[in-house]
């Protein structure tokens, strides 16, 4: 999969049809500028949106993916219906993944927490002990977050 190929396809077709980037955004429901990072082959459309773009410029999904159009459309719908839940199937890896991520920010900073409440006694000993807390509390945070966007992503 190239994407500065997809994004040159959906250029084309979009010009075929006499569109212009904010009209294909707003019958998709996107922004026009992330029309424009489809077409500069910056990032790759989402899988809820790929069918519906697919549509708009009557590609299917694996002509999309492979940033040319296919002689024989009719062997290509079949791939359509795999190839849409194999990227379903990735993105919701993608989610899982970041959400470990900030599970395990999380318990890296209760235990960075429990390791600097062990600490203590001495100036030295005193501004350690005060480091790890704050690293602590700034990895919890991070965690958090991380995790609220996973969650919120879905």
């Amino acid at each position: 999969m190239n994407q500065l190929m997809t994004g040159k396809l959906i250029l084309k077709k979009r010009k075929g049809k006499n569109l212009t980037q904010e009209q294909l955004a707003e019958k998709l429901g996107v922004s026009n500028k992330t029309i424009s990072k489809w077409e500069n082959g910056k990032c790759m459309p989402d899988y809820a949106i790929v069918k519906n773009l697919c549509q708009e410029l009557e590609l299917t999904v694996t002509e999309l993916i492979d940033g040319e159009e296919a002689e024989d459309k009719s062997v290509l719908i079949y791939e359509d219906v795999r190839i849409m839940d194999l990227l379903r199937r990735t993105q919701e890896l993608e989610k899982q993944k970041n959400l470990l991520y900030g599970i395990l920010l999380i318990v890296m900073g209760i235990a960075l927490q429990a390791l600097s409440n062990t600490w203590g006694g001495s100036a030295v000993k005193d501004f350690f002990s005060g480091f790890l807390l704050g690293i602590s509390i700034v990895e919890m945070l991070a965690g958090v977050y991380v995790v609220g966007r996973s969650i919120a992503g879905r």
